[in-house]
Formats: structure tokens, sequence, C-alpha cells
């Protein structure tokens, strides 16, 4: 049985599954009932500085997208950190590590861009024997606003100097909480790293309004007839996440540098698709509010099947796909597929024939009997009809071979090459 323990930057826990940062970790009582069901680590909800409790709204806090069965595909928040007193938070984070040291407990942290407020609130945390800290650079509603959050995490060099003050005040493993609301992610990952970060988490949520009230004509959630932006998460996101972390995994400056990863994890497939893209832990939130702390059992007993089912070791699947990720202009252009309808598999319902007739290639024929079939002559293998179709392995795509004549060219198959060497390439011809 495949041992799922982890140590992350030296912090160690029974499995890579940690919570993130959110209303799930806000309080002891939960976090008992997340360690109970088999996180093997949590974030606690972002703590702030001594002083009057942030204020959070008392009206709706969640906007969501739905699919067509009512399943959340997207949630938007605007909560803000945690709205309990420090102390109270200092206590329960105190009691809990104590009575659960074998877990992973990390306290997430928002305080003013100041040197002397990460001082203060980094020697209370240490007290309270917790095993790091994550610095918050990423929440893009209220906070950002008061100059904290991704107000940090858009700077480069604000990421940079707070980094340097954590690691100058705290021996606690520190993580930076990066934001996707930017353009390009690898920076924000330099500085942190240029700053001492022990390691990198990614994504926090994305600026977002999730929909509008079409009777009030505000956004959703509506507080008193007005609707503000606020933080978009689940399993919508987690596409712009896997490529976030892989962007930071395969770039040079940063390669090497521990990620925990974030966005949309809901299954243990999800799980694997980051930690092979290089992160070595996962936080979750979503799925967690979605369907309850107990989902995580799914996730250790998948994730635990699959590595034995491979043959692996957990640190096997760690960046096992790192090295195929790479930009469009490496590209085999003279790789060639096409599509096969299994006909037996069919159910004749016609979206394929509908997608590529009205939005791709023309490339599906409808015969008599409702029968479709694929012309190769026309045939670019985009692959849409397989997307699009209701039945698993129905549509698939056939590899063909260096030398084998591809009937919409009317040439043979040739050996790899890429666009660097294209002939319809400028740039090429100009190295030339």
């Amino acid at each position: 049985m495949a041992d799922l323990h982890t140590d992350f930057i030296g912090i160690k826990s029974p499995n890579p599954f940690w919570l993130a940062s959110a209303p799930p970790t806000d309080k002891e009582v939960n976090v008992r009932r997340a360690f109970q069901a088999g996180w093997g680590g949590v974030v606690w909800k972002t703590l702030g500085s001594e002083g009057p409790p942030v204020v959070n709204v008392n009206g709706p806090r969640y906007g969501v997208i739905h699919g067509p069965d009512r399943r959340v595909l997207g949630l938007n928040n605007i909560e803000l950190i945690t709205d309990r007193p420090l102390e109270v938070n200092l206590r329960e984070i105190k009691s809990v590590k104590r009575d659960y040291p074998d877990r992973a407990l990390v306290i997430s942290l928002m305080v003013p861009c100041d040197e002397e407020s990460w001082r203060d609130i980094l020697a209370r945390i240490e007290d309270t024997g917790a095993d790091g800290v994550e610095l918050n650079f990423g929440c893009p509603h209220g906070m950002a606003e008061r100059g904290m959050g991704s107000a940090v995490g858009q700077v480069p060099e604000y990421i940079e100097m707070v980094t340097r003050w954590v690691k100058k005040h705290s021996r606690m493993p520190c993580i930076v909480k990066l934001t996707p609301n930017i353009t390009d992610v690898r920076k924000p990952a330099e500085a942190a790293m240029r700053g001492g970060a022990d390691a990198v988490s990614l994504i926090n949520t994305i600026n977002s309004i999730t929909s509008v009230d079409l009777d009030l004509f505000a956004p959703q959630p509506t507080i008193d007839g007005k609707g503000s932006h606020g933080g978009y998460c689940g399993p919508a996101v987690k596409p712009i996440a896997l490529n976030m972390v892989a962007e930071i995994a395969r770039n040079p400056a940063t390669r090497g540098l521990p990620i925990s990863g974030i966005g949309g994890v809901t299954t243990w497939r999800d799980a694997a698709e980051f930690m092979a893209l290089g992160a070595g832990t996962v936080q979750v939130c979503t799925a967690a509010m979605t369907y309850g702390f107990k989902v995580v059992q799914e996730m250790i007993t998948g994730l635990r099947d699959y590595l034995d089912d491979h043959g692996m070791a957990l640190s096997d699947l760690v960046g096992r796909a790192t090295p195929n990720v790479t930009d469009w202009q490496h590209l085999n252009l003279n790789y060639t597929t096409k599509a096969v309808i299994d006909q037996d598999a069919c159910i004749h319902c016609g979206r394929c024939y509908a997608a590529c007739e009205d939005t791709s290639h023309q490339a599906i024929a409808m015969l008599p009997g409702r029968v479709f079939q694929v012309k190769e002559e026309e045939c670019v293998a985009c692959n849409l009809c397989l997307d699009i179709c209701p039945v698993e392995n129905c549509i698939t795509m056939r590899e063909l071979a260096v030398g084998e004549i591809d009937q919409r060219t009317g040439r043979p198959v040739q050996p790899y090459a890429n666009w660097t060497s294209h002939p319809n390439n400028p740039m090429a011809q100009a190295a030339e």
C-alpha cells in the first residue's frame, strides 16, 4: 500500500491533502473535525493584527455558478479574513496543535505592510507551536483596498520585502500564497524566492462577479441592493491553477521551489494532476464546503490506489509531468491523428456531427440511419467531437505513423518538426 506521508519544507503530515485557509478552517471545532475526518493538514483561516476584529457582511457572502445538474462549478465569496479576536484564534491553534502533533498546522497571515506589524504577529504565532506560516498575498477583495492581500501580491518588490521581514523575525517555514490576478505569475514567485520563501502556494481566488440579479440589477451576492467583486474558486478555476503551477515548476529561476497547489481540487485525480505538475501538497476548500470534510477519504483512497496500480511512490508522482509542458513553438507540427467513431458504442445523438458541421471542419458525414462517419480527407483532429461526445471512448484519435499518407494533405507524415524551423516561420528563415 502506497505511503502518503509527506514532508513539505520540513512540515510533516500523514497525507498531502490540506484544507486551505478559508471558512472551513476558521475555528477549533472545525479543524478538529477535519483532522478526525482524515485531513493531513490545515491552513488556519487568515489572521490579522491585534485590535478590533475585521467586520464581515451580515448578509449573503457567496455567489455560485451551477452546472445543469446543480453541481457547483464555481464559488465566489466576499468574505474577509477572520472576524474572531486574535487571542481566541491563538489559544485555539495552540490547543489543536497540542492534540494533533502529527498533522500539519500552518497559519495564514495578513497584516499591514510594515515590518513592526509582521514582527509582532510572528512572535505570537511561534508561541502556539504551529508548524509554519502562509503569507496571504492573494485575497482580491476587501483587504486589497486596505493595502493588503493582492495589493501586495501584485507588486513583486513588496512580496520580496515582506518575505524578508518574515524570514528575519521567524524561524518557522514560510509559504507565500500568490495571487492569480496578475499577468505573469513567475514574477511574484521569483520575488518570493529572492526574499527567502521556503515555498509558494497557488492559486488564491480570482477576481470576479459570478452573476447579476436581473430583478435587482445588482451583482450577486447582493447586500442591500448592492454587490461587489469577490474571489472565485472551485472546479472552474482548476485549468488556470494548473497552468500557473506548471509555469513556476518549469521556470529556470524558480525550478525546485516547493509548491502547494490550490484551485479546484475536488477528487484524487485533480490532486494527482497538481502533483504531477510539481506540487508537493494540495490545498482544498470548495470541495469541503460542498461535500463536507469526509470528501478527503475518497481522495486518500483514490490516490493510494492509483500509486499502487502504477507501482509508484508519492515522490515519483511529484513533477512527473513537468518536463512534458512546453511552449507552443516546440510542439511537433508534423504529429497527425484522425478521429475514429466506434459504431457499436455510438448512440446516434448527432452531437459530433452538429459540432463539426457548424463550428469546425465539416469532417463528419451523416449517412442514412443516422450513422456518423469521419471524413479523413477533411479531419484535422481538433478533438472537438471527442470532447463533446456523451459516450466515453466512443470517439478516439488514431495516430498516423511517419510515412503514412494523410488523406487531408495527400502527403506522407513527416518526422518531428516545430515552429522554430518551419518554412512558414519568417524568423526561422531570417536565422538562416
